[in-house]
């Protein structure tokens, strides 16, 4: 989410709780390509553990683990995420 929300001059903090505070909160039908898809172990922010970008169409770029490449699948592909957020 750094590198490509910096390509835009947007400069976001690395952590995953800080980006969805810096952002403004947003319910999963209003996704746009660019906002930000967290995944949380409970209702709080501060439980937020993985953030991607959406790309429109229920999928998401995200780096999944250390180790693995950037890839592209459906936001739904493992737990639903339970935080949205746009930059």
């Amino acid at each position: 989410m750094l590198g490509a929300w910096g390509a835009a001059g947007v400069s976001l903090p690395h952590y995953s709780v800080t980006q969805y505070e810096a952002g403004t909160p947003i319910s999963a039908s209003s996704l746009r390509p660019g906002d930000l898809v967290f995944w949380g172990s409970s209702g709080s922010p501060s439980s937020i553990h993985h953030v991607a970008m959406y790309l429109g169409g229920g999928q998401i770029i995200h780096a999944p683990r250390t180790g693995r490449p950037v890839s592209v699948e459906s936001m739904y592909y493992w737990t639903p995420p339970n935080f949205f957020a746009r930059v």
